[in-house]
């Protein structure tokens, strides 16, 4: 039976020659993917799909304003945490914004 230093010897050539092979097929597939791009007319969104690139957050961006202070004519859109002039507002409707 090996002992643990030739086993991990034995590894670290192993980890060696695995990085030498990837090296050598990464050149061949890259090179077979750009000809097959190049002869087919791929685009990356062909690739990866329309979603590549984008935020990962939501893209609904700044919702419109729903209410106004009348006072200071501040707006909050009713998302997030509501303003001092209206969190104590038992009705928030005097402060809709009415198109």
């Amino acid at each position: 039976m090996a002992t643990f230093r030739e086993l991990k010897a034995q590894m670290a050539a192993l980890e060696a020659q695995a990085t030498a092979a990837r090296a050598a097929e990464f050149e061949e597939v890259l090179a077979d993917i750009r000809a097959k791009v190049a002869d087919y007319g791929f685009t990356e969104r062909d690739i990866f799909g329309r979603r590549r690139g984008m935020r990962a957050t939501s893209s609904a961006g700044v919702a419109p304003a729903k209410y106004r202070d009348p006072r200071s004519g501040a707006t909050w859109s009713g998302r997030g945490r509501a303003p001092n002039w209206i969190k104590d507002a038992k009705n928030r409707d005097r402060y809709l914004i009415r198109d």
